[in-house]
């Protein structure tokens, strides 16, 4: 059973905190879904100033909504578009400040002025990314990129 959280210590140990509990969920349980859709959920529980977090998985050359938490969002994203496409072909996080400046972002939400996204890899092959979207600028920091990309790995590791 999850026990809710109030994260009181220092980013470091609020992040290290989240990565024992995303641990905790997944322990002993492989399914994709359910483990993305508690991930989803712990990291919009977590996460200040976000406006939408989730992930999109990886089909033939487009990424296809999975698990979210947040406002209705885009389906499909094709590989070649946005921030998360980008990352998708890249297989690299994207930080973006502002994603006015971003070349071909699509805006899902209006609202949403700050992204990062982390592709999920396995074995050399894109499951898909999680995609974070934030109303205030400049809003991920490394500190958030360092912590989100263990964060994906502990996913990847329950994957078969």
């Amino acid at each position: 059973m999850f026990h809710q959280t109030m994260y009181q210590g220092t980013l470091t140990e609020n992040y290290e905190t989240v990565l024992l509990q995303l641990k905790g969920l997944t322990d002993g349980e492989s399914d994709l879904i359910a483990n993305l859709s508690n991930a989803a959920a712990l990291l919009n529980h977590f996460l200040d100033d976000i406006n939408w977090v989730g992930f999109y998985l990886a089909k033939g050359q487009e990424l296809v909504l999975g698990p979210f938490q947040g406002l209705p969002a885009c389906i499909r994203i094709p590989f070649h578009k946005g921030v998360c496409g980008h990352a998708a072909t890249t297989k690299q996080t994207v930080v973006v400040s502002n994603v006015h400046e971003f070349p071909g972002h699509i805006a899902c939400d209006e609202a949403t002025n700050s992204e990062i996204v982390i592709p999920l890899i396995k074995d050399d092959q894109l499951i898909g990314v999680l995609d974070i979207d934030s109303p205030v600028l400049n809003r991920f920091s490394e500190m958030d990129k360092k912590y989100l990309e263990q964060f994906v790995q502990i996913l990847i590791n329950t994957m078969n």
